[in-house]
C-alpha cells in the first residue's frame, strides 16, 4: 500500500469513527459505539448526542457478512431513547453468529439494558450504572384502554428479551422496574456496576481488558471449531 492509499484508508477510518462511531482493529475486531440518545423514527434535538438506528442496522449486517470481522465489541454509554429502535438493534445483535461482547461505560439507561444483554458476553465498569424503569410515552396519548395495553405489551416484550438474554428472573426484573423511592420523581431502579452483576443483568464487572480477553477467547473457539469442521 503506497502513501496515498494509506492516507485514504486513514481518512476513511477517521470518517467512520466520527460519523458512525465504529472502528476496526488489526486483529479483526470491530468496535461499535452506542452513545447518547438512540434516535428512532423522529429526529432528536440538534444539541443531543445520538446513535441513529438506521446507521447501526446496516453496519451490523455488514459486520455479520464480512469475512474480515472476527468479533464485535460494543461500547455502551446511552441515556436510552426510542424503544422500538433500541429493541430492533438489540434483536439484531442477539441473532448474530459473529462473537459479540458489550461493555457498559457510564450509563445503560432504559433501552440500553437490553442492548447490553444482547451480546454473548456483557461487562460493566464499576462506576457505570444501569437504569431500569417502565416504558414511558411522550406526546399526545389517547385516553383509552388500548393505549395502556399497547405500552404494557411493549414493556412485556422488552422484559422477555432481557430475561432471555441474561440471568435475571422475570419477577425480579418487574420488581426493580416498578420500585419507588430509588429514583427522584420517578419509578424504577438505578443499579451500580456490581449490583447489575449481582442481579444477573450483566455477566461480569470489568473494563476494556476483560472485554477484549473474553471476545478473543470466543474468536479462538470459533476458529478452532471451523478448523475441525473443515478437517473432519
Amino acid at each position: 500500500m503506497n502513501s496515498e492509499e494509506k492516507t485514504s484508508a486513514s481518512e476513511k477510518e477517521m470518517n467512520e469513527i466520527c460519523e458512525m462511531g465504529m472502528a476496526d482493529t488489526d486483529s479483526g475486531i470491530q468496535v461499535l459505539t452506542v452513545i447518547g440518545q438512540i434516535e428512532g423514527h423522529f429526529l432528536a434535538p440538534e444539541q443531543n448526542k445520538t446513535t441513529k438506528y438506521e446507521h447501526l442496522l446496516p453496519i451490523l449486517v455488514s459486520m455479520e457478512e464480512s469475512k474480515e470481522t472476527k468479533g464485535v465489541l460494543i461500547l455502551l454509554n446511552t441515556m436510552g431513547g426510542d424503544v422500538e429502535a433500541g429493541l430492533a438493534i438489540a434483536e439484531l445483535v442477539a441473532s448474530m453468529n459473529t462473537p459479540t461482547v458489550s461493555l457498559v461505560l457510564g450509563g445503560g439507561h432504559s433501552i440500553g439494558v437490553p442492548l447490553a444483554c444482547a451480546a454473548r458476553r456483557s461487562f460493566i465498569v464499576p462506576t457505570a450504572t444501569m437504569t431500569i424503569h417502565p416504558v414511558r410515552a411522550t406526546g399526545t396519548i389517547i385516553g383509552v384502554p388500548q393505549s395502556l395495553r399497547t405500552l404494557e405489551e411493549m414493556q412485556q416484550r422488552i422484559c422477555n428479551f432481557i430475561v432471555k438474554n441474561s440471568r435475571i428472573p422475570l419477577n425480579r426484573l418487574q420488581q426493580l422496574m416498578t420500585q419507588v423511592g430509588n429514583m427522584v420523581t420517578d419509578v424504577g431502579t438505578i443499579l451500580g456496576g456490581e449490583q447489575a452483576v449481582e442481579e444477573g443483568l450483566i455477566d461480569g464487572v470489568g473494563g476494556l481488558n476483560e472485554a477484549l480477553a473474553a471476545l478473543k477467547e470466543m474468536i479462538e473457539k470459533e476458529e478452532h471449531k471451523e478448523y475441525n469442521n473443515k478437517h473432519e
